[in-house]
């Protein structure tokens, strides 16, 4: 497969083989039941493994997870040629099974890879795009690999890892599912489904939102799962428990949601509200009724569409954001340091004694050292306008003794104006041809380590050749005056401007150029004394650094100053 240079269109796509036809009717093959692992189909032995490369190109890193009844797996990948992070969503050949009807699951592989292409135009924030299909019997593949599926890689988390830091907010909940619903409708009006019912598959992203990362469904999967699925991933951040599949559950790392009539794997899951108390009223309808099915014996109506469930969320959101400046209702958690409304009545922390004691000692010092230098201050003033002829003269103003300085010159030096570090509270790749530079490294470069990095891709030509420029946009929580910033980088040349924003998304028309710079290897500073308060920073890159003959820019970190006041 010849490699995408960014000269190309960012809609193309590629396909390693020609791909074979669709088998004329679904596989066999049965999902499994939810509580056992032991009856998925068995995979084959695998040989493609970490550091392996699919088409000479997609060299995997890290495998996040399985789903065993479409015979996946979801890796993390670089793509060598345009340097960048991707999704890889792997199909592995099944063990040989001479009595089933697809013995090595090659239709099964095929069915979804017809699928995926079908899904080739589909463009949503709520979903990863779809980069590169590798068909079955391609000459690029591992022979225990049928087939795979490419995807942008949008960083984030997985579910289990965001509930491992707490519970969240119900309404933080909603926000969250809100872009995936979306991304849902979306792909539903259009013929598509996303497969969004296994919890490996959606990702929150570092703006809070959830989204599908990995593609190449289940050959079965229909718009009902999407739905499902929905309420599903809205249920799990809301009590961190997975309503689905228990062996899906087991592979994510989470608990299985409890059941009505225990022991029952296809029983009505235990509302939200009776999980953890606090979880609204309407937010216990959109789950149950997104999880209910026909004939399950609920009294709960039943919510049949993606574009309900989104339509509801977002009715559930603006309803909040109608009630901001009223005290919220207490959904179970402490207030945050950050948030408006504080709970008054919580008890305040016992003082703590030894605390109190040191901080006596201290007291006691200070006082100690208070009056060591009021006495010495008598004794100077006393030798000063004392009437002590044998006493030396104090000159004030004198000329140095030392050092050759010329007294009077340029008088005592001014204080500067103190300085201090200010932390950014997000950062994104700006981009004005939607095709923002691995997006998914941005955060490095306010990580605080500068041994991390974020580049942009490598282009064979100079901007503006290709791109007018690409930007990082840093936000901060509240307006701040700045001083100055650094930033951290290798890329030698590169030509960057620095402007303010009213919005991270603001139109680049909309932004103000505050000051210029050329980076040098190393770290660069970049005056904004003349700048006024700004709360979004965009660090446009006009010209990049020249890395063995490619042109691209590396940066490790960039800091901010707050200007003293």
């Amino acid at each position: 497969m010849s490699g995408q240079t960014k000269g190309q269109p960012a809609s193309t796509r590629t396909v390693t083989a020609t791909v074979p036809a669709q088998p004329s009717g679904p596989s066999d093959e049965t999902t499994p039941a939810a509580s056992a692992v032991d009856d998925e189909p068995a995979v084959h032995t695998a040989a493609t493994d970490a550091g392996s490369t699919l088409a000479g190109r997609y060299r995997l890193r890290a495998k996040l997870g399985s789903e065993p009844a479409a015979g996946a797996e979801f890796w993390t990948a670089e793509d060598t040629v345009l340097r960048r992070d991707v999704a890889v969503t792997l199909l592995r050949r099944l063990a040989p099974d001479p009595d089933a009807d697809d013995p090595e699951g090659t239709a099964r592989a095929g069915e979804m890879i017809v699928r995926a292409l079908r899904t080739g135009s589909f463009e949503h924030h709520g979903a990863a795009r779809l980069l590169d299909v590798l068909a079955p019997g391609g000459a690029s593949l591992p022979p225990d690999v049928l087939g795979a599926a490419v995807s942008e890689w949008c960083g984030g988390r997985g579910l289990a890892e965001v509930l491992a830091d707490g519970m969240i907010r119900p309404l933080t909940a909603a926000r969250m599912v809100e872009p995936l619903a979306d991304a849902a409708a979306a792909a539903h009006r259009h013929g598509l489904v996303l497969g969004c019912d296994h919890p490996q598959r959606v990702r929150i992203s570092s703006d809070g939102r959830a989204q599908l990362t990995f593609v190449l469904a289940r050959p079965d999967v229909t718009p009902d799962d999407d739905v499902r699925g929905l309420g599903a991933v809205l249920y799990a951040l809301l009590t961190g428990r997975w309503p689905l599949s228990n062996a899906d559950a087991a592979r994510a790392g989470m608990p299985a949601a409890d059941r009505r009539v225990s022991g029952d794997p296809d029983g009505r899951v235990v509302p939200p509200s009776e999980v953890r108390p606090g979880v609204p009223v309407a937010l216990d309808a959109v789950v149950l009724g997104a999880l209910a099915r026909d004939g399950d014996g609920s009294s709960t109506q039943r919510v049949r569409t993606a574009a309900a469930v989104h339509r509801m969320l977002a009715e559930i959101v603006s309803e909040d954001d109608k009630n901001a400046l009223f005290p919220p209702v207490h959904d179970g958690l402490p207030p945050e340091p950050g948030d408006v409304w504080q709970d008054s009545s919580r008890r305040k922390p016992p003082a703590d004694r030894d605390r109190r004691r040191k901080l006596m000692i201290g007291l006691g010092v200070l006082a100690v050292g208070v009056v060591v230098v009021l006495g010495y201050l008598g004794l100077v003033l006393g030798s000063v306008f004392g009437d002590s002829s044998g006493a030396p003269k104090i000159v004030v103003n004198a000329p140095a003794a030392t050092g050759g300085a010329v007294a009077g010159g340029a008088g005592p030096p001014q204080p500067q104006a103190a300085t201090s570090a200010v932390a950014a509270a997000g950062v994104e790749v700006y981009d004005t041809t939607d095709d923002p530079d691995n997006a998914g490294r941005i955060s490095r470069v306010i990580d605080g380590n500068p041994q991390t990095s974020w580049r942009t891709y490598a282009y064979r030509q100079q901007f503006p050749v290709l791109k007018p420029g690409i930007g990082i946009m840093v936000s901060f929580a509240s307006a701040v005056q700045l001083s100055n910033l650094t930033i951290n980088s290798p890329s030698d040349g590169t030509v960057v401007q620095i402007r303010s924003a009213p919005s991270a998304d603001s139109d680049f028309n909309d932004t103000v150029p505050i000051a210029d710079a050329t980076l040098t290897s190393g770290i660069t500073p970049i005056s904004l004394a003349q700048s006024q308060p700004v709360q979004h920073v965009l660090i446009w890159i006009t010209r990049l650094g020249n890395d063995n003959g490619q042109n691209m820019t590396e940066i490790n970190e960039v800091t901010f100053q707050r200007a003293g006041v």
